[in-house]
């Protein structure tokens, strides 16, 4: 056994649960695709397998209002209607089953604050465009806020360096710690103005105290690896510069050549260059600190060939 804690990964049925029917872009079957995959090459021979983990309504307190969290709990009996303006539909127990997307991310955190994990992925998770007191973009629960809010208020490590390569912009989370200093955000992600949800230019540096604690890059339709290898650089050197002492990752296949909602056009390359970058800085400023979540993706082999890539680029 090698003397580093290992990585990781979260797995079973009560995140696989989280998917709004077969024929929904976010099926139920993404969970099987990276599944697998990951066992295809070996990879629970090389990491911990962990089971998923429920969080306490308190865990989810933390990010969302008392309100939204009734709202879908109440409407998660039923499982019919919108948690939103249309985008996200509710589905039976929706509130029990995001509850165990957020606990196994938070579970994740204090393995690796505790030192029994040097970093950690959830492949289920990454729901980024939730907002306080709202759904969207099929994210109920935005289980990226809540691990920062839990890493502050139950960790004492404030400094959070949060990135995103899902080809939609993260601004459940950005708008959330807008104002925020030592949330350092750096997304790359698909203008705009070709996709949802149409924000995060590159002016949106942060406000007041937290002005350019924020990096948006918007990468055109069609970019390639070599646009975003171009890019990365300029993430890496701001993450780099920020020091920060734990780092998330939200790594979105749907920035994949493929996806069906999008127009990005890497490889899969581009997610296992992301995850070895972030490792290594965290192996310099975070003492190896890192979470990974795997987001978005609505090609299936895409999602599959991605997030393993990210787990093999994460272990030591």
């Amino acid at each position: 056994m090698s003397s580093q804690p290992s990585v990781h990964v979260y797995a079973g049925e009560e995140i696989a649960r989280y998917g709004f029917g077969n024929d929904h872009p976010f099926g139920l079957d993404r969970f099987g695709a990276f599944w697998h995959e990951f066992n295809r090459r070996g990879l629970q021979r090389r990491v911990q397998v962990s089971a998923p983990t429920q969080a306490d309504p308190s865990d989810i307190e933390l990010f969302h209002t008392a309100n939204y969290i009734a709202k879908v709990k109440t409407m998660s009996q039923t499982g019919s209607g919108y948690l939103d303006g249309g985008d996200t539909p509710c589905f039976p127990d929706a509130y029990q089953t995001t509850a165990y997307v957020v606990g196994s991310v938070l579970d994740a955190v204090d393995q690796i604050i505790q030192g029994n994990a040097k970093r950690a992925f959830v492949p289920i998770a990454g729901l980024h465009h939730a907002r306080r007191d709202s759904a969207a973009g099929f994210c109920i629960f935005n289980d990226c806020g809540i691990a920062i809010e839990a890493l502050r208020a139950k960790h004492d490590i404030q400094r959070v360096a949060y990135i995103d390569i899902d080809a939609h912009h993260g601004d459940g989370v950005f708008y959330a710690f807008e104002e925020d200093p030592d949330l350092i955000f750096a997304d790359l992600h698909e203008d705009g103005n070709y996709l949802y949800p149409g924000t995060g230019t590159s002016s949106e540096t942060g406000k007041g105290a937290a002005k350019g604690s924020k990096l948006n890059i918007p990468m055109a339709p069609n970019a390639d690896d070599q646009a975003f290898l171009s890019a990365w650089a300029k993430a890496e050197a701001f993450i780099t510069e920020a020091q920060p002492e734990f780092i998330i990752l939200q790594c979105g296949a749907d920035s994949v050549a493929g996806d069906p909602l999008t127009h990005l056009k890497y490889s899969a390359k581009a997610h296992a260059q992301a995850a070895k970058s972030l490792a290594h800085i965290a192996d310099a400023h975070c003492s190896g600190r890192m979470l990974a979540v795997g987001g978005g993706g609505y090609n299936r082999d895409n999602l599959a060939q991605a997030w393993c890539n990210v787990v093999e680029a994460m272990i030591p």
